[in-house]
This record gives C-alpha cells, structure tokens and sequence, in this order.
C-alpha cells in the first residue's frame, strides 16, 4: 500500500513574506496586555537612533509600520532620541507612568549605540520596569570579520558588546536566523508581561538577519493576549500572616514600588482603616498613601522621617509591601533595633518576600492585601489606641519641621533648595507629577514632599541615576496624552550636575511640542556627594565646579557656566529666577505655559547642604580605615561607633 499523499491531508499554510525586521515590528504592534478587564497595547511605541546596524533592517521596517505598510493597519509609532541612555530613560518613564501594562521599545545600531543602552537597562531592570531593547549586532554570517564597531574577542567569536546587556536583561536573546525570532519574540513578551520578572528585556539583532525575508506564519501576526496576573496568597502563609499581624503590639508598615504597580493604593487604604496600623512609604512607595492620610508617616530609612525612623526601631512587626529594603530602607541593617522584631513581606516575587528571614506572603499586592483584610476581620484585630495617638501626635511635630524648611522670610533672597521645593508645594495640586532620581534633591523631597496623588512623587531611586529626569519626563508626558499647553503638568526636577550629565532630550521635548517643565537648581557643583564626601573624611575633593586654586585644587572662583543659555539654545523658553519672589513668579509662570519651559534659579549652599532636618537614620559608607589627615581619622572613629549596631535579621 503506498503512503497517503501529504496534499490531501495537509492543510496549505498561511504565510507572508517579510524581513526579519519587518516582522518584529508587525509582532510587536499586535501585543497586549489585559488586566483587571482593561486591555493595553503592550509596545506602543519605538525610540529609535539610526546606524549602520540599524538603518536598513528596524529603520526601514518602521518606515513600513508607519504608513501602514505589509498589508495591516496597525502601526508603529517612531520617536526620535537623541542619546541612546536617554532613550531608555524614557521608555522607563513611560511604563512606570502606564502602570507597567504599556512600554515602549529602544532600537540602536551595534557599536557605541547599544552600549549606551546599559545604563537604562541596569536601571529599568532594577526597578523592575518593562522595556524592550533592540540593538543591531555584528553579521550572524560573518562576510568581513571584523565590521565597523565590532568588538573583536580572542578566545570567543560569538561575543559581541551587546553582551554588555546580558546581566542587566531580565531576558537575552540573540536572533542568529530569521525563524529563531519567533521563539525569543513570544519569550520576550512574556517577560515583559510578567509582574514577577519584568525588566529590560534585549533581543540582538545582526544587521544581515534583520535585512533577511523569510516566509513568516500568518499566526505570528495574530493579536496576542498577555494577562498581567494577580496571584493570590498561599492559604498557609496568609494563616501564619494573620497570626504574626495578631499577635504584634507595635506594628509598622512599609509600602514598597509594589504597591504602585498593582494598583494597590486605596487597598491599602481599607487595610489602614481597619486596623490603623502606621504606614511609612520607601522611595518607590512614596504616595502610596496621601500626605494627610492618618495613617501615613512619611519615608523611612535613611532619607526618611523622625517619626518614621523611630517607629521603626521600636516596631516589633514590619509588614513589607512590595518592597526589596534597600540599604536606604533598613539604614544599612541598624534601624529596626527592636530585638523582638519580625518581618512579614507580601511581595510577588519570592526572593524579595523571603528578604530578613520573613514570613513570606507570595501574592500580588493588591489581592494579598485584600485577603489580608478580609481574614482579620472577623478577629477583631486593631491597634491600641495609644499607639496610634503616639504616631499621629509625632507625625504632627514633623509637619512642623516641615513648615520650618518651607518658610521663606526674606522675598528678596536667594533660595534654600528646601525653599524651592516649599514654593513648588504651595502651587502644584494633585495633578502635577514631579520626577527626581539623584542629588541631594531626593534625600529632601522623601523627607518633606507632601505627596498629594498615587502618582505625583516619580524619584528613580533604586539605581539612582544623574541623567534620568529629563528623559523621563519625555515618558510620562507621553503616557499622560501630553501635548502642547494641554496635559498634567510635569515637572523634572534637576540639579546642575545632573543636568550636565544628559540635556538633549531637550531637543525631544520641543520636537513633540511637550509641555515639559524643567527646573534647574544650579549649586555649582555635587552637592550631595559634597556632603557626604565631608561626612566620610573626603574633605569634599573633586565635588565643587570650580577653578584651579594656585595648589591645584578645585576651590576658585564658580565656573562661568550657563545652563540657562544652554536650555534655551536647545529650543526651550527659560525664565531666570534670582530670589524667592521672582521664584514665585516664575514657577507659576512656568505652570500654566505652552510648551516646553525650564525655570532656572541658583540656590544658596548652607553648610547642610540643601537645609532640611538632617538624617534620621545611618547610612554605610565605609571610612578609610587608616589615614593621616584629622577629617578621615575622626570620621572613622564615628564610623565604628556606627557600624557596631548593624546587624542581620534572623
């Protein structure tokens, strides 16, 4: 008997041809995320710096995408950056405005261009932000080895830079032939997809493949669905959580960036409000409470506030909520001084619930939450009331700290950094979002912002990085639906370091025609890192922007240095402020304009640095152990007395 004949029992499939990269962009432009029954284009857009390793394969491709190329009506809309980091920034702007439902992509040639992208992709990872990375690579087909920008490595020739990527990408995947795309494409969306795993996610691209059509399956372009789950709690560890919550006299939470990104702010809410259990807020989870919530105690740790800090050290329950405890969080292993203290950690992600021997609670924020309020209900578990009047009334005095800080005397003088802030908080409503991420600023707006929405307080805090405001704030203006004079206000808040560091999204802003506001607090130089530079014995050594002394020091007269001139040969309008009043006028000024407007004030340098309540918590940065000068000596003597009350958590 001869074989069946494979026509008659096989279907014909489907296909298109198109390039690799033509494909890629078809995909992407047909992924989204659903959660809570709300459905989101999960790659709505594609920042893009052309090069040879780039131009033909992605660029053409977009080319193609935006007129509605390859027979589809779905597109792919293009931005323009002008420096490749700086286009990470945004996209990471963007998700964390978006909820991490939507992010953008970043395509870059090989060479310079994708290492650039380490930096954004160190920092949206650690944050656990979505961002898709697309660099170009070397030829997969080796025609001329080596090629322009290529890396040349002895004892491998697979490697190329965008090897970089691999330990800053929660996924890596170097496409070496057309049909391997489908595969790393499908593993890329799920990463981005999911709350546990997400970050930056890369997939290398070498030029040659890129340009390569291939006979692609018509089910590779079909709309693709990715739920965002909301894992529920272990029925085990939500009994042992109820238990330890019972149980504790003095307990204290800490809101984490997760409860932002579930959306968990007014379950939260409910949770205070049955139990009226104090909750101070990291970096990440400033906001997850209103300022003027009852329950609400400002930050903790480092940058945190007294009544935070010292609630900390004496808590014997701190209940996390999605939150990693950084060092910033903990005071470097010394705040929770409480030998008694325990932790109890609902977190998505296990290898953060597990952090300081805690009792895990391995859900999503918002559903952990919920079942956690749901079962205390019916056992009658409240604080004591003396307890929440001894948090309540030292909440109080801190806001008179506060108030203090804001004050402005004198209209005619020039401004503290604190200052600027309190003229900023008399003006902005629950509309404004303001975005930081390094400096003295940070430490400043975690003491004494008074956060008045979900999402006004932005301060990229877990990696920190000068260069990431500007940028980002391109991101969140396009998340918000920002442009021209229409949109919420968005404020990037720079210091002069940091401004220099990465200014030409400037160009961006102008370009989209969006409102961006941008304020510069020239202090001539790193002032936080002077301070602490001071505090660790360094005497503050190569912070100050300053000329050459006759020793050869930086202690001359301020560089002659004009931001404000640069802001607004970059497209931007720019009002200079030289006292409190002409602040004033300028940041309201600044509020209700039209495009793209920088306020541009110097700052006055106490010796504090910026003029807030000091620390209220430690932070390790480890002394010179041995030295010869007075200021390393004595600050290693205080150093040792410091570090002598860290301890591990078991």
């Amino acid at each position: 008997m001869s074989p069946t004949s494979p026509a008659s029992t096989t279907r014909t499939r489907s296909t298109r041809r198109l390039t690799t990269a033509q494909a890629l962009v078809a995909f992407l432009a047909r992924q989204y995320t659903e959660r809570d029954g709300r459905r989101h284009r999960l790659i709505s857009a594609t920042w893009g710096i052309f090069g040879h390793g780039n131009v033909a394969g992605i660029g053409q491709a977009l080319v193609e995408a935006g007129h509605g190329g390859n027979g589809t009506a779905y597109r792919m809309p293009y931005l323009q950056g002008r420096n490749e980091q700086a286009m990470v920034h945004a996209a990471v702007g963007y998700a964390r405005q978006s909820g991490r439902l939507s992010a953008h992509a970043v395509t870059t040639s090989i060479g310079p261009g994708a290492t650039n992208l380490v930096t954004g992709a160190a920092l949206a990872t650690i944050n656990h932000l979505p961002v898709l990375l697309l660099p170009g690579d070397t030829f997969a087909t080796r025609p001329a080895d080596p090629v322009l920008q290529q890396l040349e490595v002895p004892y491998a020739g697979d490697v190329s830079v965008n090897d970089c990527l691999r330990p800053v990408s929660r996924y890596f995947d170097r496409v070496t032939r057309p049909e391997a795309l489908i595969p790393a494409a499908l593993q890329a969306m799920r990463v981005l997809a999911d709350p546990a795993e997400t970050g930056a996610v890369t997939l290398a691209l070498p030029q040659d493949v890129q340009a390569e059509a291939y006979d692609w399956p018509e089910e590779l372009f079909a709309e693709r669905v990715w739920r965002v789950r909301r894992p529920a709690p272990d029925t085990a560890e939500l009994e042992a959580a109820v238990r330890a919550v019972r149980s504790a006299r003095r307990p204290l939470i800490v809101a984490g960036g997760g409860v932002r990104h579930s959306a968990a702010e007014e379950t939260l809410a409910a949770f205070t409000a049955a139990t009226r259990i104090p909750v101070a807020s990291t970096q990440a989870g400033k906001g997850a409470l209103r300022h003027d919530h009852p329950a609400d105690v400002g930050g903790i740790g480092h940058t945190g506030t007294a009544t935070a800090d010292e609630l900390a050290r004496t808590a014997d329950l701190v209940i996390g909520v999605g939150t990693r405890y950084t060092d910033f969080t903990t005071a470097s292993g010394t705040l929770f001084e409480n030998p008694a203290v325990r932790f109890l950690n609902l977190n998505i992600t296990g290898f953060d619930a597990h952090k300081l021997a805690a009792l895990p609670l391995v859900a999503d924020a918002r559903t952990g939450l919920e079942a956690l309020t749901s079962a205390l209900a019916g056992r009658g578990y409240r604080i004591d009331p003396a307890y929440e009047t001894e948090y309540t009334g030292a909440k109080e005095a801190w806001e008179e700290q506060v108030e203090a800080s804001f004050t402005t005397p004198d209209p005619t003088a020039r401004p503290t950094q604190t200052q600027v802030l309190g003229l900023l908080d008399t003006l902005v409503t629950e509309e404004d979002i303001l975005i930081n991420a390094a400096g003295s600023l940070p430490g400043d707006l975690h003491k004494l912002w008074r956060t008045r929405s979900r999402d006004q307080y932005h301060v990229e805090y877990g990696y920190s990085c000068m260069g990431y405001e500007i940028p980002a704030a391109i991101g969140v203006l396009l998340a918000t639906g920002a442009q021209g004079h229409e949109g919420r206000p968005v404020w990037a808040l720079v210091g002069d370091g940091t401004y220099l560091m990465n200014p030409t999204e400037i160009v961006t802003a102008v370009q989209e025609d969006l409102p961006l506001r941008l304020l510069i607090l020239q202090n001539h130089g790193y002032a936080s890192i002077g301070g602490l530079s001071e505090a660790v014995g360094g005497e503050r050594f190569g912070t100050a922007y300053r000329h050459r002394d006759a020793d050869g020091g930086f202690t001359g007269p301020p560089l002659p240095v004009d931001l404000a001139a640069n802001a607004a040969s970059l497209g931007m309008r720019v009002l200079r402020a030289t006292t409190v009043d002409d602040l004033r006028k300028a940041l309201a000024e600044a509020r209700s304009a039209e495009g793209p407007t920088c306020v541009y004030v110097e700052t006055e340098t106490p010796d504090t640095v910026s003029g807030p309540p000091p620390a209220q918590a430690w932070w390790d940065v480890p002394v010179a152990e041995t030295a010869s000068r007075p200021a390393a000596v004595t600050a290693r003597e205080e150093y040792d007395r410091r570090v002598a009350a860290r301890r591990h958590h078991l």
